[in-house]
């Protein structure tokens, strides 16, 4: 596809054309790859971690995604690595103390490390494609967002150009409806939320134009992003904290050294703590049930960390239960944030922000409806930790995350089975 300008009646022009073009890790990783990178760095380096890619959605990847296009730029972000210029911007990041978030010890461990192999393959059954990768979890780690931002890129492109339609016209049709989000939200301008559409984004291009349009127009509600290199680009500080993988892993490492595998959650809150303080202390609660959540995390943590973050199950259902929670641990709500961000739309953001405002403090993480509304179907893709390998005992064991969305669970039946009614069933604090 030659590269196009496209200018709408009172925009600025967009770039359109070849997706692909970008070789940096960073475009296509979210602040929260190389947070918990460190960690792992730090805590279990030699840990290895396969992630398994897995499409929830409908279409047929392989009808627009070329196995051979995407091994080679596949292969061309694993030679190339980090480069200094994005390391440089990871060095420079500071906590509220003035102190350095990446040390050098582990700025120098990305440098002299590269990402191990990924594997693309073909599944009869599914009748589409397969893509695994394993290695040592703090490399391997980096692969999650910058496969899945890939297969997006490949995927709109080409579907673009096979069916013939004008890229002209979906750029419009993504500015008009930008347009709308953009006008709700100067209306609201108390309405605060963060970029967090890498994984799913329509293209890069794309990316950075909506990024630009919002730290334009609507700079009150606009945060900044969980994107890397768009965090550099805009000069706003990456904002994220850990994913669904890290107490996973914690827990499948547990579970293949024999330990206790229910207290791996708690284990994992006090070493993210300890490691990145109050600055990062927004905690995710679903990943074993959000019930086990509140019945595992300690007055002294609610007390401590900033807030908490919602990403399946009924949002409203889940902020009621985090009132009581902090009511019940003497804690002031409106001192507290909730995040939420599981696959918001701008009615639901409204309606979120209009029952909570005034109780507790409300952030919203913004993803696919925000940086893939063109009016093509968007992709509903996730990469996941799926096994460990764990380095001290040789012994494996399988990942399991216990979602609030039964469609978003992660392991076998029987693994998951015994997590939810042994591992983490949910007690009275």
């Amino acid at each position: 596809m030659n590269t196009l300008e496209m200018a709408p009646v009172g925009l600025a022009p967009v770039e359109v054309g070849p997706l692909q073009e970008s070789s940096r890790l960073s475009s296509g990783l979210d602040y929260y790859k190389p947070t918990m990178s460190q960690l792992a760095f730090e805590v279990e380096p030699d840990a290895e971690v396969t992630f398994t890619f897995h499409n929830r959605g409908e279409q047929r990847l392989l009808d627009y995604v070329d196995p051979a296009s995407l091994r080679q730029r596949l292969d061309q972000l694993k030679d190339n690595g980090f480069s200094e210029a994005e390391l440089g911007y990871l060095g420079s990041l500071k906590d509220s103390t003035g102190s350095n978030i990446f040390n050098q010890a582990y700025l120098d461990y990305l440098r002299s490390n590269e990402l191990p192999p990924v594997n693309i393959g073909y599944d009869a059954e599914l009748d589409d494609l397969t893509i695994d990768t394993t290695g040592v979890w703090p490399m391997v780690t980096f692969w999650e967002t910058v496969i899945m931002s890939e297969v997006n890129e490949a995927y709109f492109e080409n579907y673009l150009v096979s069916q013939n339609i004008d890229p002209f016209a979906v750029y419009e049709e993504g500015d008009r409806r930008l347009s709308e989000k953009i006008a709700i939200l100067r209306a609201n301008p108390d309405i605060k939320f963060s970029d967090f559409g890498t994984r799913r984004h329509f293209s890069l291009r794309w990316h950075k134009h909506v990024l630009e349009r919002l730290n334009d127009e609507c700079p009150e509600n606009f945060l900044g992003t969980s994107n890397v290199e768009f965090s550099n680009t805009f000069g706003k500080k990456p904002i994220g904290t850990f994913a669904h993988e890290l107490p996973m892993v914690f827990a499948a490492l547990a579970d293949a050294r024999g330990e206790d595998v229910r207290q791996s959650h708690n284990a994992l809150l006090k070493a993210w703590f300890e490691r990145y303080g109050v600055d990062s202390s927004t905690a995710l609660t679903d990943t074993f049930g959000t019930d086990f959540f509140f019945a595992d995390f300690s007055k002294d943590q609610a007390a401590n960390w900033k807030g908490l973050r919602h990403d399946s199950g009924d949002p409203f259902e889940f902020g009621e239960k985090a009132l009581a929670f902090y009511q019940k641990s003497g804690i002031d709500p409106l001192t507290k944030t909730i995040v939420f961000s599981d696959g918001l739309d701008i009615d639901q953001i409204l309606a979120i922000h209009d029952h909570f405002k005034g109780r507790i403090n409300i952030v919203f993480g913004w993803g696919t409806t925000l940086d893939n509304d063109l009016g093509i179907r968007a992709l509903n893709i996730v990469m996941k930790a799926t096994h460990v390998l764990d380095a001290r005992t040789g012994n494996e064991a399988d990942t399991v995350k216990i979602s609030d969305s039964v469609g978003k669970h992660i392991g076998s039946l029987a693994l998951v089975g015994l997590y939810q009614n042994v591992y983490f069933a949910a007690q009275a604090a």
